[in-house]
Formats: structure tokens, C-alpha cells, sequence
């Protein structure tokens, strides 16, 4: 990355994606300012497993207060956004939520880098803005589909990005991430939910609809994706697919999982586990030629490669207890 990047924030860095993005721009040798939202158990969440260190400070904090918002970028170089509401089925029931910290929190984001001198920024999206695929592999000009409030707070988010790059030339750009599994992911997304029933002991897992196909990508993968993006000017006002390009359903990829681990399992319907008719994305394949062509980025990790490391470390017991298998998690 550029020697210029000397400060990087990264917003969510007490989340999945953002805490490895932390443990990796750290081991590049950057200085890294982390936000971790607010409690007062004063917890970092998953920064709390990434080693200590002196180019690490952590702040605590929400993007739904733009006046925190303008305190946490002073100084820095360099954006990673990442916070965000991301569970699909709790939007259901609490969509305000989501406007309040996507949308808005991606304002004021927006406001206060532009304010503290156009700060360069790579801001994360999603695939499921993309909804049910009209044609794969799915690149950059495929119609967004708002499906669900959460994909619709997305979609918000990124309009709101790229309106600062368009009217005030703030160097923005969208990282869309295809699937991401891996350690430390939450249990409300379909890999923990697996994995974490069966490490438990349970011979039925219970789970949704079968059939849905995704492109799942190793977390380490994608936040190489977000770094290689950070480093390509030609990449600012884009927005960027990083995804394998591989599809999977989701009853391909419990039986890989049950065969990777041995065990005698099978599984049942849980009728909480699906989700309203119209709502449920059937069809995710990524086109990643715009991130290869811009950046020479390309996955390392197979889904067995990943899977069996994502299975390692649930095996921990210390990592396993934070997971409430017997429950659904929205």
C-alpha cells in the first residue's frame, strides 16, 4: 500500500470482516485507529483476538453521531468503512435501524472526511444489493434489487458514497464483497450456523431453505480485495465485485461441511430459518474481471481450503462457548 497511508481508520473493526482487515493492514507495518461500537462493558469485540499493538488504537463509538464521526478522522489517511447493520432477518423487524446506521452512518462518514480534506475512502457493500441474479456471473452493471430492508439500506449507503464522489470529488470507492466466511464470523450467517451445531454435538442441523446458491469467499481473500483496492487510483469513483467467481447451494455446502468433519448428521427444516418468499436471494455468482483488470487480485483459498480452516478454529472451545448454537440467531 502507499506510503502515504500512514493512518488508516477502520470503522467495524470490532466485526468480522474488519477485525482480519485490522490484524492484516497491522502486519503490513500501518498505524491503525479502530472503531469498535460503543458499550459500556468497554468490549472490543473481535479485536479483542487480534494481538496487541502499539500501531493499534482502538476507539469506541457510533456512526450514527456525525460530531464522533468528525473526532475519529482527524489525522488519518486513509478510510476503511465497514460498520454496518448486516443481519438480513433482524431488518425485518427493525429497519429504522438500518437507515439510522447504513445510511446515515455513511453520511456522516462522507461529511466528515470531506471536511477533513477529501479523505480517501474504500466503503463496503454487499452482494445481496445485486438480489436474485438476472444473469451470471454478476458484474458492476447488473440491477440493484432491493430485496430486503438490509439490501435496501446498502443500496442507500452506496448511493450516498458515490453522490460525495460526484459532487465533491471525495476519492470514494465501493468494495462489493461476494460472500465472506471464515473465524470469528457471526452466527446469524450460514457457515457459523453450520459448523457451530455440529462441532456442538447436534446430529439434526436446523436450517432454511436448501436450495440458494452463493459465491463464498475466505475472509482473508476479500480483505486483500479491500487492500489491493485502496492502492489503485484507478479504482476511485468504481464500484468493485470482489468475489470467486464459484457457486455452491447451500445443501451442497452442508454436505461438504458434514463430510469434512465425519460425522453422521443430517438436516431438518426450521420454518423460522426461512425467510418471507420474495425476500430470499435464489442466485449469487460473482464477476470479479473489473478487480483482476484494475488490481491483478485473484482468490487463494478454495471453499474446502477455508471451510477446514473456518472448522479449526471452531474446534477451539474458548471460540466455540461465544456461539449459541440451540438458538437462532437473527
Amino acid at each position: 500500500m502507499s506510503t502515504l497511508f500512514k493512518n488508516i481508520l477502520v470503522t467495524g473493526a470490532d466485526g468480522f470482516i474488519g477485525s482480519h482487515l485490522t490484524e492484516m493492514l497491522l502486519g503490513h507495518g500501518h498505524r491503525v485507529r479502530g472503531l469498535s461500537y460503543y458499550n459500556s462493558f468497554n468490549d472490543w469485540g473481535w479485536l479483542e483476538n487480534v494481538e496487541a499493538s502499539e500501531n493499534l488504537e482502538v476507539v469506541c463509538g457510533d456512526v450514527r453521531d456525525p460530531h464522533f464521526c468528525k473526532h475519529i478522522i482527524k489525522d488519518v489517511d486513509l478510510i476503511f468503512h465497514l460498520a454496518a447493520l448486516i443481519a438480513i432477518p433482524y431488518s425485518y423487524v427493525a429497519p429504522d435501524s438500518y437507515v439510522d446506521t447504513n445510511v446515515k452512518g455513511a453520511l456522516n462518514i462522507c461529511q466528515a472526511a470531506r471536511e477533513n480534506g477529501n479523505i480517501r475512502m474504500i466503503h463496503t457493500s454487499t452482494s445481496e444489493v445485486y438480489g436474485t441474479a438476472q444473469y451470471v456471473p454478476i458484474d458492476e452493471k447488473h440491477p440493484k434489487q432491493p430485496q430486503s430492508p438490509y439490501s435496501a439500506s446498502k443500496i442507500g449507503a452506496d448511493a450516498m458514497m458515490m453522490s460525495f464522489y460526484s459532487t465533491f470529488e471525495l476519492p470514494v470507492t465501493i468494495a462489493r464483497p461476494f460472500n465472506t466466511y471464515g473465524p470469528r464470523q457471526s452466527a446469524r450467517a450460514i457457515i457459523p450456523t453450520i459448523i457451530s451445531q455440529i462441532v456442538s454435538g447436534k446430529k439434526e442441523i436446523k436450517l432454511g431453505d436448501l436450495s440458494p446458491t452463493r459465491d463464498f469467499n475466505f475472509v482473508k481473500d476479500i480483505c486483500k480485495g479491500f487492500i489491493a483496492l485502496a492502492k489503485c487510483d484507478k479504482a476511485i469513483g468504481r464500484e468493485v465485485n470482489i468475489g470467486s467467481g464459484t457457486e455452491i447451494s447451500i445443501n451442497e455446502l452442508v454436505n461438504l461441511i458434514i463430510n469434512i468433519l465425519g460425522v453422521d448428521a443430517s438436516v431438518v427444516s426450521d420454518d423460522q430459518r426461512v425467510r418471507p418468499k420474495n425476500s430470499e436471494v435464489e442466485r449469487l455468482v460473482c464477476d470479479s474481471e473489473l478487480l483482476r483488470q484494475l488490481t491483478g487480485w485473484k482468490p487463494e483459498v478454495t471453499i474446502k481450503e477455508g471451510i477446514v480452516n473456518t472448522i479449526e478454529w471452531f474446534k477451539d472451545e474458548n471460540n466455540l462457548k461465544k456461539y449459541k448454537s440451540e438458538i437462532y440467531n437473527i
